[in-house]
């Protein structure tokens, strides 16, 4: 199974960033975390290590009426939140990855219907945003 929805868009790192943050706002999720991984890679690592990974950087997005709903069915559920959306792209290549946790990896690790509800949303959410973005930048998706 796998475990991301993905598209290769051709913009630049940091275009494609910037588009991410308005697809994924457009269908209700805020940005909690920014995690950037190239530059913690540097800082910690060395300057190799972040050339290694490239431009990476680790948005942790929240739609705050699902994550409500479910963190109600199963308060444990929060060890799973927010949802990872990870765009990146390597030295030299000329397009952007842009990846999206699929939700239903929730609905293996909880019994409630609540929490299964709530993740067909999310995905559903997830995979309109990647297919906005997909669709903007004359691009079609890789795994959705």
């Amino acid at each position: 199974m796998s475990y991301t929805h993905t598209v290769t868009v051709p913009l630049s790192w940091e275009d494609a960033v910037q588009r991410t943050r308005a697809v994924l706002g457009e269908q209700g999720f805020g940005i909690l975390t920014e995690i950037d991984v190239r530059s913690t890679f540097e800082s910690k690592l060395g300057i190799d290590a972040g050339d290694a990974v490239g431009d990476y950087i680790i948005l942790g997005a929240c739609n705050p009426m699902l994550a409500s709903r479910a963190l109600a069915a199963d308060p444990a559920l929060g060890a799973l939140l927010p949802c990872n959306v990870v765009v990146r792209r390597g030295k030299d290549a000329r397009e952007t990855t842009v990846e999206a946790i699929d939700p239903q990896t929730m609905v293996q690790l909880s019994d409630s219907l609540v929490v299964r509800a709530v993740a067909d949303e999310a995905d559903a959410k997830l995979r309109e945003a990647l297919h906005r973005l997909a669709d903007a930048a004359g691009a079609r998706p890789a795994t959705l």
